[in-house]
């Protein structure tokens, strides 16, 4: 119960209401996407729903589920190499039980994307010898991938398939409902089939505290609405609850083996640029720069959960795990002690290792009963 106490104990702080009230971040154009993909499903012949692998629930549009449901509907789960991969054939498996076809996938991958186009067409076969124009629609929340699914799709159908008119990219950005316009995209001819670009639209109300950190901690919500350190606090919950630093106990092999970058080279890789669309791959010595922070990131969390001898089901005992935690990290990030702010530039960091899966692939979502 210690986590889900501590979720609670937020609630008039975070921007979210008890009773699964209006979320503060919900820009005007997306409300407006929302009609204009209502309207675009009616005639749409296949959707594929994009999701964020690491929430396979969460990151459901809820608000657009019955429309969804009544449509030929392909659930891609994307960010497939940040989600756990002993957990992710259960999620295929609940999605097959409910009779819903899933692919987990990566967009950023030509081999992936390509299964599922394969599918796509498979699923649209029925409906090929019938109509000369198909049209396939992609939904889902902000910052599922949405965008880096539809550029991998031009790719590849430019050479598939003889494609009349110049494609046009779709726009990606770095922050969550970026991509403004609906747009359509011809990727094949005879049967010609389109492919529609949605903007990602969140549901403007959220069912529970947990789904809507859950998303913040997946990056579907911008932080500024809950906060990066209330983010942090939730991610440390989660970690110490499923006794994960434990399994971290082996924390540096590269170290033990002697091999670790100088120090003297005085190495300045800013972790920002490990995120995608930042296009600076981080060069030799960088690499080791951060394997050897990650380690002293898990190391350090691995020591504060083996010598605590409180329980992490108990409220206040996880609470003050979690602030010897934070000034764990803070040394282990090497921040300075006196830095203004050192508790954000900590949450920030932390989190940015977590969201580029250096810390290991997760699934925060649990699996219901089938």
């Amino acid at each position: 119960m210690g986590l889900k106490q501590l979720v609670k104990k937020g609630l008039g702080e975070m921007g979210f209401n008890a009773g699964g009230g209006a979320i503060n971040w919900f820009p005007g154009h997306m409300a407006a996407a929302t009609r204009a993909i209502r309207d675009r499903l009616k005639v749409a012949d296949l959707v594929v729903e994009v999701r964020d692998a690491r929430i396979p629930l969460s990151s459901a549009n809820q608000d657009l589920q019955p429309h969804l449901s009544a449509k030929r509907r392909l659930i891609a789960l994307n960010k497939k190499d940040l989600a756990n991969p002993n957990i992710m054939p259960k999620w295929v498996r609940y999605f097959d039980s409910c009779q819903q076809d899933c692919m987990p996938i990566n967009a950023h991958s030509k081999s992936s994307v390509q299964k599922l186009l394969e599918l796509v067409e498979l699923k649209l076969r029925e409906a090929i010898s019938r109509e000369p124009t198909l049209l396939v629609m992609v939904v889902g929340v902000p910052n599922v991938g949405k965008s880096a699914l539809i550029n991998s799709i031009h790719q590849i159908a430019s050479s598939l398939f003889p494609v009349q008119e110049k494609k046009k990219r779709a726009r990606v950005g770095p922050l969550p409902g970026v991509t403004q316009d609906i747009a359509g995209y011809k990727i094949a001819h005879q049967p010609s089939i389109y492919v529609l670009d949605t903007p990602g639209v969140l549901v403007p109300s959220i069912p529970d505290i947990e789904t809507g950190l859950k998303l913040a901690l997946a990056g579907s919500v911008k932080d500024s609405v809950v906060g990066e350190e209330r983010i942090a606090q939730y991610l440390l919950a989660v970690l110490n609850t499923r006794g994960t630093p434990l399994h971290w106990k082996h924390w540096n092999n590269r170290r033990a083996e002697g091999i670790q970058y100088d120090p003297a080279e005085k190495v300045e890789y800013n972790l920002k640029d490990l995120r995608p669309r930042r296009m600076k791959p981080p060069n030799a010595s960088s690499v080791l720069y951060i394997e050897d922070l990650v380690a002293e990131v898990q190391h350090a969390l691995y020591l504060t959960v083996s010598e605590f001898n409180g329980n992490v089901e108990d409220e206040s005992d996880l609470e003050g795990l979690i602030e010897q935690q934070f000034e764990t990290l803070q040394k282990a990030l090497k921040i300075p002690h006196k830095a203004s702010e050192a508790r954000l530039m900590v949450s920030k960091k932390f989190l940015t290792l977590f969201r580029t899966g250096k810390l290991g692939p997760f699934i925060l979502d649990d699996v219901p009963d089938s």
